[in-house]
């Protein structure tokens, strides 16, 4: 019991990172009580800022505590530097690569489209994952995968704000851009899946999580912020805050693996669709249509099937 209320409330954590970059692109009522948020527009060059704000954070928060639940990271991460581990290294450094592109993708997706319907677009990864696996590893889908992963398409598919998206390019761009993100996150999961085998995920996500704030670093570089009237106050709050959830969902999640197993954590993590649209109608005030609503249930069910599917038969 207290492992499921782990990895539960390390959903929550996720759920609240997703939130707090939803205000930071747009201006909402947090519980009702007060107006804030719309700080930065939802472009690709602030999502790289907020990208790295929140990285900077995290880094040195992850390389403080990590060493501790984990002792042998830093070995681990020497070790890569050997002939023979280059092989592990450019699989870590290409995750982190994947990882520096799926976030920034969710970012803009997030600040274009409600927040829910951001993450159940994202959340169409398992299709994509399944499809890599088999491609990549011979991991060929059952009758049943075949038809979680339709109705997860057609749970999307009822998601997406159709009335809006003739009338709003961004609205489709944010269509876009939550897909976009999912089949990104599913070649991360696939080549992490890989190295899990020689690499422990502590390190392993660390060296992404480095990776990912030097790209956002030099992405800022090159394209420089440009906007001279930033709120940099309420930015590094938000930075923060996201921080502290990206931390603390990570290190309960990996808790919670350890607890109930990897398939029992990732059908709770199927959760994150709903959990996210509850969480943004409580502090945000954001609500869907119902056909919306439907949606997201069926995409948060047919992913936990698709877990459930996969402790039945591997």
């Amino acid at each position: 019991m207290l492992g499921f209320l782990i990895v539960l409330l390390s959903s929550v954590f996720f759920c609240f990172h997703n939130v707090i970059v939803r205000v930071l692109f747009n201006e909402h009522a947090i519980l009702g009580l007060f107006q804030t948020g719309g700080f930065v527009t939802p472009t690709l060059q602030n999502s790289f800022l907020l990208m790295f704000m929140r990285m900077l954070l995290v880094v040195p928060l992850m390389a403080s505590l990590v060493p501790k639940l984990y002792p042998a990271t830093w070995q681990d991460i020497k070790q890569l530097g050997n002939i023979e581990q280059r092989t592990l290294l450019l699989q870590s450094l290409g995750c982190g690569v994947l990882m520096f592109l799926y976030l920034a993708m969710i970012y803009i997706s997030i600040g274009l489209i409600p927040t829910g319907i951001a993450l159940t677009l994202f959340f169409t990864y398992p299709v994509f994952t399944a499809l890599f696996s088999w491609r990549w590893f011979g991991n060929r889908p059952t009758l049943f995968r075949w038809s979680v992963m339709g109705l997860v398409l057609l749970g999307s598919f009822l998601t997406m704000p159709y009335s809006d998206t003739a009338a709003n390019n961004q609205t489709l761009i944010g269509i876009i851009t939550g897909i976009a993100s999912g089949v990104v996150y599913a070649l991360y999961t696939v080549v992490a899946q890989k190295s899990f085998e020689t690499l422990h995920p502590f390190p392993f996500t660390w060296i992404s999580f480095v990776t990912t704030l030097g790209l956002s670093a030099a992405s800022l570089v090159i394209w420089n912020v440009q906007d001279t009237q930033l709120i940099w106050i309420p930015l590094w709050i938000g930075a923060l805050l996201s921080a502290i959830a990206t931390f603390a969902g990570h290190l309960l999640n990996n808790f919670g693996i350890r607890l109930i197993g990897a398939t029992s954590a990732s059908m709770i993590g199927a959760s994150n669709p709903a959990l996210t649209v509850i969480l943004a109608w409580l502090t945000i005030q954001e609500t869907l249509q119902g056909l919306q609503v439907v949606g997201v249930v069926i995409v948060t069910l047919s992913v936990a099937l698709l877990s459930r599917e996969h402790s039945l038969y591997k």
